[in-house]
């Protein structure tokens, strides 16, 4: 099966310190390698810290490498992020259609999604509303709303994400299942082996910036279990 995504000994560094007071660069990914195939739901596992939102960053591509490859062959690959482009001047209405095409979707696809986006985020008249005006729960269902209707080919997930009030938490949480149950092609970022279990095809183990294990779930959770006590 020919994959749909690769990366091949990544690398990722970043400087350390700021301005006059930059000390060299220290890695955030040393050598990190996968394969991610059409409609699977690829789980990225580690402790905190190991690299594995700058691998999504990556793969969405906001970053670049400093070594290794990305094969990608045209594919869309987006995070699920709570205000990608959000502008505070205008409003939820015209952020909504702007943020979805910046995450690929055309202009045409997010007018015809926006009944789904204001009713899921719950804004009702605030849609036309400044986003200036919105409390930190309002962009952040906006967001959420948007990234699920742009629909990308890769949903990129970061199981950090917290969405909301609770109730709307667990509604997102419900969004997110289903994508993964469906026939879309997910990766998502974890620590929680139990909802890796339930949730992924296949999982890679990244520790210290490097990918230590690639392979079915059980195989990889259960090796990760073990050394992590």
């Amino acid at each position: 099966m020919t994959p749909l995504l690769q990366l091949e000994h990544v690398g990722v560094a970043f400087p350390k310190g700021r301005g006059l007071r930059h000390r060299g660069h220290y890695w955030a990914l040393e050598d990190v390698s996968l394969t991610l195939h059409q409609g699977e739901t690829l789980g990225v596992i580690g402790r905190n810290g190991v690299g594995k939102t700058t691998l999504l960053r990556v793969i969405a591509g906001i970053i670049d490498p400093d070594r290794g490859k990305l094969h990608n062959p045209g594919v869309r690959a987006s995070m699920l992020s709570l205000q990608v482009g959000f502008a505070g001047q205008l409003t939820g209405r015209e952020n909504a259609i702007l943020s979805g095409m910046l995450l690929g979707a055309s202009r045409r696809h997010m007018e015809r999604a926006m009944d789904e986006i204001i009713a899921f985020s719950e804004l009702g008249a605030f849609i036309d509303e400044p986003v200036a005006s919105y409390s930190a729960g309002m962009k952040a269902r906006l967001g959420f709303s948007v990234a699920l209707q742009a629909d990308p080919d890769v949903l990129l997930i970061d199981e950090v994400l917290g969405v909301g009030d609770e109730p709307f938490r667990k509604k997102s949480a419900q969004a997110i299942h289903e994508r993964i149950a469906s026939e879309r092609t997910v990766i998502l970022v974890s620590h929680n082996v139990e909802l890796m279990r339930q949730l992924c095809d296949r999982v890679v183990w990244i520790e210290e910036g490097i990918s230590r294990l690639e392979g079915p779930s059980s195989e990889v959770l259960d090796a990760y279990t073990q050394a992590v006590g």
